[in-house]
């Protein structure tokens, strides 16, 4: 049995919140500062749900990002609100990026290059792209700087949001037109136009041109973060983070109960769960959903009173699978034993591997990848963009194995999406997106990738892949979509209905009892606590109305 942890108050509660992810955690630690009853169900054994730190191989004592991984959507916010010890460091170079047809070129982005970026796009013959990258990046940083803000508020309408931003230009062009339009008309290199629109592709499987603009939502939440865009490597990994915010809430009294698998909800507020061998029920003035309104579905399916009509097995997981969200990436983690060589030499790995290092992603590579995997194959070669945490914080590892010379990678696949396990078995496709990923890291190094792959206590490869189906086992993320279900605007639309707390703060759920406090919330998505704040201020909201 795993270990459960228990901090018990012994006492009736106003809220139960299903799953101990980042998000639920922050909801506990506001309603319990709140002086509110709450108690936290996590099915695991311990808290964080994707945003753990997690020592991945035997014998190497590195404590790995093992899903999430950085953190940009993290308001300081709730931070300051709720006291947290989390510090993030800001990475020098914003990205690295090999030229396919020649791996010896690629164009690097500093963050300190001021003018000399010119010279940056030079090398690979994008130059008269220099200009219209800072004025790009101008254009998302407006959005950004008068965006973020407006998360951790009540909805504005889609009318008040554009007000807010003031500028029409960039308005238009991203959010209105298809993003891969945009870039061809203001890019004129395949390579820049590929390094902007990975922002609108992760863990998103669509088409660049798509009218139903799924990759500018993606996009948008991709560069908007903290007010800058930057994503920040969390120093202690992502354990750190979520730690934190578990402790904000136990110390605010909040009971946090783990190994509790919830089995059943109904809209009365009875939750019925299992722990420690024994089924439990308790009955709450509020319900929030920290997992996937799929998942939430499930379980109020579960609680419904009147009867199931029974199909059969293979019906009802087919009818499953086209009702869930679906994730479209592969992410890999690996731990060397050095920084491999490029075939560039004129950058240092330790630049090009510190920012992040995007690999076979011309915007005309990841055009092909989609049309390949829509026809159900597996792209070739995979794009694919790598982040080293070491290189910013070695704290995630031994002394003896910083000093050894020891760095983690991750790798983020593009192109992937859950669909492919109609095809291949789900080790067969791991197999397969594995050796995909070693193959393009491969082709932009001086030597294999494999060389410089540490290994455990019992010799294995130090090598961890996880395809959409083991996020859905491991986490409950249905598909594997790590956004819990497709993206929204960070806006009401205009007319839309306002008129309760939870709508007003993007969590309501046609159950007044039962909230959303995850990320598939309205501005849910990634590590960034938004929607369990959110949820808590409508829970404090409605108490007051």
């Amino acid at each position: 049995m795993p270990r459960t942890l228990v901090y018990a108050r012994g006492m009736p509660h106003d809220v139960v919140i299903i799953g101990g992810g980042h998000n639920g955690l922050t909801a506990a630690a506001y309603l319990a500062r709140a002086g509110r009853s709450v108690l936290v169900l996590e099915r695991d054994d311990h808290l964080g749900g994707a945003a753990v730190s997690a020592q991945a191989f035997d014998g190497v004592d590195a404590r790995l990002s093992r899903y999430s991984y950085l953190v940009s959507l993290l308001p300081q916010r709730i931070i300051d609100d709720l006291g947290l010890d989390v510090r993030l460091v800001r990475r020098r170079f914003s990205s690295y990026t090999p030229d396919p047809a020649d791996p010896e070129r690629g164009l690097l982005v500093d963050h300190e290059a001021g003018p000399e970026v010119v010279a940056a796009f030079e090398r690979v013959g994008a130059e008269a792209d220099a200009a219209a990258w800072n004025d790009f990046y101008a254009d998302t940083g407006r959005l950004a700087e008068r965006l973020f803000p407006t998360l951790t508020e009540p909805l504005l309408t889609r009318s008040e949001a554009r007000e807010l931003v003031g500028d029409d230009r960039a308005w238009s062009d991203l959010i209105e037109q298809p993003l891969g339009r945009v870039l061809d008309e203001r890019f004129t290199s395949d390579l820049v136009r590929g390094v902007v629109a990975t922002d609108g592709l992760i863990g998103t499987f669509t088409d660049l041109d798509d009218p139903g603009l799924d990759a500018n939502r993606c996009f948008l939440y991709h560069v908007i973060g903290g007010g800058t865009g930057d994503w920040n490597v969390p120093i202690g990994g992502m354990g750190a983070v979520s730690g934190e915010l578990a402790r904000a809430a136990r110390d605010a009294g909040a009971e946090l109960v783990t190994g509790a698998e919830v089995l059943a909800v109904d809209p009365e507020g009875r939750v019925r769960y299992s722990h420690g061998g024994a089924e439990h029920t308790v009955t709450v003035g509020t319900v929030l959903a920290n997992v996937a309104p799929v998942v939430l579905d499930r379980l109020l399916a579960a609680g419904a009173t009147d009867a199931v009509i029974d199909v059969p097995p293979v019906v009802r997981e087919r009818l499953r699978r086209l009702a869930e969200p679906e994730g479209a990436q592969v992410k890999v983690n690996l731990v060397l034993t050095r920084l491999p060589r490029l075939r560039d030499t004129e950058v240092a790995p330790e630049a090009a591997f510190a920012g992040t290092f995007h690999i076979n992603e011309l915007a005309s590579q990841l055009d092909a990848a989609f049309t390949t995997a829509a026809r159900g194959g597996i792209p070739s070669p995979l794009p694919c963009e790598i982040y080293c945490h070491t290189l910013s914080d070695p704290s995630i590892l031994s002394p003896e194995l910083a000093a050894s010379g020891t760095h983690t990678l991750t790798v983020f696949g593009l192109h992937v999406p859950h669909r492919l396990l109609e095809r291949f078995g789900n080790d067969e496709l791991r197999d397969r997106l594995q050796a995909a990923v070693l193959a393009s890291l491969d082709s932009v190094l001086a030597e294999p990738i494999e060389d410089v792959i540490a290994t455990d206590a019992a010799g294995r490869p130090c090598i961890e892949t996880k395809t959409t189906l083991d996020l859905e086992e491991a986490l409950r993320m249905p598909g594997g979509n790590i956004f819990h279900g497709p993206l929204s605007w960070p806006w009401a639309e205009d007319g839309a209905p306002l008129a309760t707390p939870a709508e007003r703060w993007g969590v309501g759920t046609r159950h007044p009892r039962i909230l959303l406090c995850g990320s598939g919330a309205v501005r849910g998505g990634a590590v960034s606590g938004i929607g369990g704040h959110n949820a808590a201020m409508a829970v404090l909201d409605a108490e007051t109305a």
